[in-house]
């Protein structure tokens, strides 16, 4: 048995284990090991996901982080994991207020802010919003918006995402041909009027719904801002009850510098029993 110190954080309802890797307590191989072992619901401590804390590989940066979803596969990134693991580092005294952060989808600029207990993350530049247009999905005709804000994301407006079943369209939609080979996160989004909305988001990797996604929120606000004319920060309202904001700016059919800002919480500190 190896014991693993860990500390659980939620960035609204996106729950995470975060693990302090700079002495390298886990070796090269065994992050999706443990992701598989800790993140199970009822069995195990449960999470979203485990995100490690590293030494950067590149100069610049502050940390690296590295983030394995429920299911083991190593992801780009996490919007609100990115949150999480900038309030982490400052507890750490990794980083200050200010950080620059490696990722496997570039460089995030983070803002931890409120005495850390919220944190402003400045994501990738989006890529260009597409329209897939008469997709079939569970019987019926749609189309979908698509942008990447760092991991790739499908949007379907809808009247009431009360009435969506999420894990199943979610997954029909993850792994439609249209979105081959890596898939996509699934997310149904409602117009609520005074540039907010609330969404319901199916993760890939964790293969669920959760209670909230990051970039899942900002792709959303970016495609109401360039369709439908919301105005940043859009309020998101995630399926977890709380809210996030997200600013950006718009540049013609595109947009530049989103930031992604919301509540985190440290949820508890302790130990791991890993049974190996």
């Amino acid at each position: 048995m190896r014991v693993i110190p860990v500390v659980k954080m939620s960035g609204t309802g996106n729950d995470f284990l975060m693990i302090d890797n700079r002495a390298a307590l886990l070796k090269d191989g065994e992050a999706p090991e443990l992701a598989r072992a800790a993140c199970p619901r009822r069995i195990s401590a449960g999470a979203d996901g485990i995100i490690l804390i590293e030494k950067p590989a590149r100069p610049g940066h502050d940390f690296r982080m590295r983030i394995f979803n429920a299911d083991g596969s190593e992801a780009e990134m996490c919007g609100n994991g990115s949150r999480c693991v900038a309030v982490f580092a400052r507890q750490l005294a990794v980083a200050g207020d200010m950080q620059r952060i490696e990722t496997l989808a570039g460089t995030l600029n983070a803002a931890v802010l409120h005495g850390g207990t919220a944190a402003k993350v400045q994501l990738s530049p989006p890529s260009r919003l597409e329209v897939r247009r008469g997709l079939k999905v569970l019987g019926r005709t749609c189309d979908l918006h698509f942008i990447n804000t760092g991991v790739p994301h499908a949007i379907l407006f809808v009247g009431d995402v009360s009435s969506v079943d999420v894990k199943a369209m979610g997954a029909a939609i993850r792994y439609h041909e249209a979105f081959k080979p890596k898939g996509t996160n699934a997310n149904f989004v409602q117009l609520l009027g005074g540039d907010a909305i609330r969404i319901r988001t199916y993760e890939r990797g964790v293969e669920d719904e959760t209670f909230a996604c990051g970039t899942g929120a900002t792709a959303a606000a970016i495609t109401v801002g360039l369709v439908h004319g919301y105005k940043p920060p859009v309020r998101v309202l995630t399926a977890g009850g709380s809210t996030l904001l997200i600013h950006f700016e718009k540049q013609g059919d595109g947009v530049s510098a989103p930031f992604l800002e919301g509540g985190v919480d440290t949820v508890y500190k302790g130990e791991f029993y890993w049974r190996r």
